[in-house]
């Protein structure tokens, strides 16, 4: 429990008058309220039934704009019960919540009450308002005698401001089994404005199934998840690790899922493995976002219905940047040809989709009205071409864009019609570091350059990685629009002004111990105006590493790519 004055969170807190925090509303507060009397008595009557602190999962905010931000806990005094409650009564809970203009959390700005409910995992989902913009603010909850860690939480800037510039960093791919969160934790240290996650939150995978050599190094707890106590187990035990839940309270986080969040490689409503028959994916689809949401800093808006969830959404941070963030799972056709790599008449189909129809026109209008210096697009899997085949063949992934050539041609082509100022796309899912260029047709790569892509390596999906020669990459070799590659964990700093984005490729030597300390890999740079990556630093190998000096095409697909 956190060391604070109860009674001086008594008086600001419970006091304060405002509507529960329900699935379906936020809750507001007068940021003045006057002392309750009977504050003691009410937040005893509160916490009956809770044994242990129950704020063992953290604490997160997320989904800023010019004047709030949503801010999340959820309630478990038992992270790993099977049945998934968290050994939580089934009854619903008071939570207070206070807003401070200062972290050490004496100038109360805002504050309310709000109710963990069981039929919602005793998650609590609060949506504040009415705050300044662009600035830091901070935050924490309580229920009866227990106080949640501090958070810190920042708005955008005005509509019409460009701020100070964004410190964004971006991250993917968290294997619990694979290795140790430290690179949430040097994250956390960085202090960003703002983290993007895009996708593999958690893995669906029972222990034992998905290994890598050596051994894993931790295990997870309980089966294969299929079930809602399942992936709510599986969610808490993630959420239980403390470098996780630094990465959390250190800054806003923008969220989208990939596929493991689910089942690997999913589809709309087809799994994995369609052959097998499954005849319960879609309540296992329902499960898994439920869950989802009630583990994340999410919007009333993203409130599941049913097997949907209203994921795709766009942020705007002022005039700097608008963030478009894409759900490329939920509305897919299915992979043509099987998952992996290869020379696929189905890619090139145009009525094939990666997105769906509506999120495709939705993202180009989007493109239209953007006035943002920066149009950031947050997805999931390798926008740009990579073909493994020197030869005449396209021998490319079917779960990337490469497996569905007419959509990224006519999203391409959507931000080329719209004039858009900086597109750059941020991409996870394939365990490494890349930098590149966007083509509107990469069988020309004397054509001009109309975008940048980055792209962000695991936190620790693959185990430890190595360092590597990024000249001597095959891909880059045959995709001469392929800049970078470097096959260590870690993820992607970036600082956005008015002239250019620069982003850090951030790494660690290893995931297996804890302490590992963090540098920078290569720096490239994207200058206003002018699409493209630059290259402007890159470290020499570590003689003292494990390095991977010339990867063949099969060792690096085998190493983003092996899974069960």
């Amino acid at each position: 429990m956190s060391q604070l004055n109860r009674r001086h969170f008594l008086v600001t807190g419970l006091a304060a008058g405002a509507a529960a925090a329900l699935p379906a509303g936020a809750a507001h507060a007068d940021p003045t309220p006057t002392p309750d009397p009977a504050a003691e008595t009410a937040q005893s009557l509160a916490s009956r039934g809770l044994r242990t602190d129950p704020f063992t999962l953290g604490v997160a905010s997320g989904d800023p704009d010019h004047s709030g931000f949503v801010l999340w806990t959820r309630l478990a005094q038992e992270p790993l019960a099977e049945d998934g409650l968290g050994g939580m009564p089934q009854r619903p809970f008071t939570v207070q919540w206070q807003v401070y203009a200062d972290e050490n959390a004496r100038r109360v700005v805002r504050a309310g009450v709000a109710v963990a409910a069981p039929e919602w995992g005793h998650s609590v989902h609060v949506e504040v308002d009415h705050l300044s913009s662009d600035r830091d603010y901070w935050y924490r909850f309580r229920v009866g005698p227990y106080v949640s860690p501090i958070g810190r939480a920042r708005t955008a800037p005005h509509p019409l401001a460009y701020g100070s510039g964004l410190a964004m960093a971006f991250v993917s791919c968290a294997q619990y089994e694979h290795g140790l969160f430290t690179s949430y934790r040097r994250l956390a240290e960085e202090h960003p404005d703002l983290v993007l996650h895009l996708g593999d939150y958690q893995y669906e995978y029972a222990r034992d199934t998905y290994t890598i050599p050596g051994g894993n190094v931790r295990d997870h707890e309980g089966p294969e998840t299929e079930t809602l106590a399942n992936y709510r187990q599986r969610h808490a035990q993630y959420k239980a690790d403390p470098d996780l839940q630094a990465a959390h309270a250190a800054a806003p986080w923008l969220v989208v899922w990939d596929d493991h969040e689910l089942d690997n490689n999913w589809a709309d409503e087809v799994p994995e493995k369609p052959e097998i028959p499954q005849p319960n994916f879609l309540a296992r689809r329902e499960a898994a976002f439920r869950a989802y949401y009630e583990n994340m800093p999410l919007r009333r808006t993203s409130i599941p219905r049913g097997v949907d969830m209203q994921l795709y959404r766009r942020i705007r941070w002022g005039r700097m940047a608008t963030f478009h963030m894409l759900d490329t799972r939920q509305y897919r056709d299915d992979q043509g040809c099987g998952d992996g790599y290869r020379d696929c008449p189905a890619a090139v189909d145009p009525n094939r989709s990666i997105t769906g129809a509506e999120q495709e026109a939705w993202l180009i209008d989007g493109f239209h009205k953007s006035r943002a210096h920066w149009d950031i697009i947050g997805q999931q899997v390798f926008f740009a071409q990579r073909d493994n085949n020197a030869g005449p063949a396209k021998v490319t992934s079917m779960d990337a864009w490469d497996g569905y050539v007419a959509s990224r041609q006519r999203i391409t082509q959507g931000w080329i019609d719209a004039g858009v100022r900086n597109p750059v796309v941020l991409t996870g899912d394939v365990h490494a570091h890349w930098a590149s260029d966007l083509k509107l047709n990469y069988d020309d790569p004397t054509g001009p350059t109309v975008g940048s892509e980055l792209v962000t390596t695991s936190i620790t999906t693959g185990g430890d990685g190595a360092d590597s020669n990024p000249a001597s990459q095959p891909f880059l070799k045959i995709n001469p629009h392929l800049k970078f590659y470097n096959n260590q964990r870690g993820y992607v700093l970036t600082k956005i002004d008015r002239d250019a984005l620069t982003a850090d490729f951030r790494v660690v030597p290893q995931v297996r111990t804890p302490g590992a300390a963090v540098h920078t890999k290569a720096t490239f740079v994207v200058e206003d105006r002018v699409p493209g990556v630059q290259q402007t630093y890159l470290r020499p190998l570590d003689p003292a590493a494990r390095t991977l000096g010339a990867p063949s095409i099969e060792e690096t697909v085998r190493l983003e790519t092996e899974r069960p």
